[in-house]
């Protein structure tokens, strides 16, 4: 559990580093998070579903993930601590909401139509009809 532990941790040092370092516009832990999925995507090459899922930094992953909810509660007593700036920009803050969601909702479904014709998928009406019926 603490080697699992350590790992997670150095892959967000590391990453914070790079991007203090380098002057990079991305988060430090966004890096070290793409520092651990490479880092898992090279180690789990040869290796079963089984093996990776029993890894330390997996088991590690699994618990904290179990106990999100709590890592949220900090930020929520932050955002409550600001509540008359957001009663002055509740206006602004529910469009933001509104249109990031809508936003959202239109770029999944060009991917998804966009990859779908990337994979080669027929529409329903050009499938062909297998429905059993034997003449």
């Amino acid at each position: 559990m603490v080697l699992g532990f350590a790992v997670l941790l150095v892959c967000q040092l590391v990453g914070e580093i790079a991007s203090r370092g380098l002057g990079l516009p991305v988060p430090g832990p966004v890096l070290g998070l793409v520092l651990l999925v490479a880092g898992f995507a090279v180690w789990g090459r040869g290796r079963t579903d089984a093996e990776v899922a029993a890894s330390p930094a997996a088991r590690v992953g699994d618990g904290l993930l179990s106990n999100l909810g709590l890592l949220f509660v900090p930020a929520g007593v932050g955002v409550i601590q600001y509540g008359g700036l957001l009663k002055a920009q509740a206006l602004a803050l529910a469009l933001a909401l509104v249109g990031s969601t809508a936003l959202t909702l239109a770029v999944t479904v060009l991917v998804f139509v966009g990859v779908s014709r990337l994979m080669g998928h027929r529409a329903a009406d050009e499938a062909p009809d297998n429905r059993g019926d034997a003449a």
